[in-house]
């Protein structure tokens, strides 16, 4: 089986799973604890706050640490909404968010904040112009991801930050970044965020670790109580094992991250040329984005259906972000792009990872074409 789907999960490094067996056995004291074993699990999250921090750009005392991005998105917009009513109730954000931002968002919303969703023009790119147009005197967030997970489409961040900042400074922008980084340059100071989430397990690193960039100065409203931990923003007894290791993930993607577009972009090209030769498929990632997500869908065939005949050619895919694959409804991301619903139901999308190789992709070549004859044959029978 060749594994297509480091965007919803990617394998641990060795050295990550080493680090992760070795914490829980070793250094199982409560961070919070006074004794010497629990300053040394302090002792070593607080070094993971330096390593991240370093991987980032950004000052130690600016990382906090959460369960993953979901968690990460749900603080940065929950959080700032609430600890920012005062200035206003409005937010802004985009149309083809990942689930745990659009959803906050939505929760919101039913609140009583005021939610405007921009609408991405055909390759899934937001025009900064658009988000500056729609930022208010009582605009408290704006939240832009940096790579779709789906379609893979890069926003130009800086740009945003710069005509939302423009518009009202004391706008906060929150980035999701966890699709970009170690795959493109930039960060939470490049980008001019004030809030930027990460989750490790999607660069090697392991589940139930993430962190939320705050920016010096910025406050938020907790939503978890009952302790001091993450500097009153996240109560809970840290996880250690998986915080420590998730930093080096971080520094590990941080440090090998020319190395992996130079491996994988010759490889995604030659997919979305492949791709463009099956009159079958349309291809909904552009040339110019993220070098690790090729999407693409089979309009009238259901992407479930696709996946489950390469699962059986022993090629592993998904058809949209793991946090939503299970729902039978079209693609919203798709259908925001300006695609009918016979291709939003029938979405691929093949994310590439450090392992793979050009046989690699000749081997899911030949499957997906083996896919469209038994498919074919198949709805014939059918008929």
């Amino acid at each position: 089986m060749i594994y297509w789907d480091y965007a919803a999960a990617a394998p641990p490094y060795d050295e990550v799973a080493r680090t992760v067996e070795q914490l829980m056995r070793l250094h199982y004291a409560n961070p919070s604890s006074l004794h010497r074993a629990g300053t040394e699990a302090a002792a070593l999250i607080g070094r993971a706050r330096e390593v991240s921090a370093a991987a980032l750009g950004v000052l130690p005392g600016e990382i906090r640490f959460t369960s993953g991005a979901t968690e990460s998105n749900n603080l940065a917009i929950k959080g700032a909404a609430l600890q920012y009513a005062g200035r206003g109730r409005h937010i802004i954000t985009t149309e083809i968010e990942h689930p745990s931002v659009y959803e906050s968002c939505l929760q919101l919303q039913k609140m009583g904040w005021e939610v405007t969703f921009i609408r991405p023009d055909a390759y899934g790119m937001v025009n900064p112009s658009e988000v500056a147009a729609a930022v208010r005197r009582d605009t408290v967030l704006v939240s832009v991801m940096h790579v779709n997970n789906e379609i893979g489409s890069v926003q130009p961040l800086a740009e945003i930050s710069r005509a939302v900042k423009s518009a009202n400074p004391r706008t906060l922008f929150h980035v999701d970044g966890v699709q970009g980084f170690g795959k493109l340059p930039g960060g939470p100071l490049d980008f001019g965020a004030d809030l930027y989430s990460l989750s490790p397990h999607k660069i090697r690193g392991p589940r139930g670790s993430g962190l939320l960039y705050v920016k010096e100065g910025v406050q938020m409203f907790p939503l978890l109580s009952g302790g001091t931990h993450e500097g009153g923003i996240r109560a809970g007894t840290e996880n250690l094992p998986a915080i420590v290791a998730g930093a080096k993930a971080l520094r590990m993607a941080a440090e090998r991250r020319g190395e992996f577009v130079s491996r994988i972009v010759p490889l995604r090209n030659r997919l979305l040329a492949f791709l463009r030769e099956i009159p079958e498929f349309t291809i909904n990632s552009r040339e110019e984005g993220a070098p690790h997500i090729v999407h693409f869908s089979y309009p009238g065939m259901k992407g479930e259906v696709m996946a489950r005949q390469l699962e059986q050619l022993g090629m592993l895919v998904s058809t949209r972000s793991a946090c939503s694959s299970r729902l039978a409804e079209p693609s919203r991301v798709l259908l925001a792009i300006g695609r009918d619903e016979s291709a939003a139901v029938g979405g691929i999308r093949i994310s590439f990872g450090d392992e793979h190789t050009a046989g690699d992709v000749a081997a899911l070549e030949l499957a997906l074409l083996s896919a469209i004859k038994a498919l074919k044959i198949a709805e014939g029978g059918m008929r």
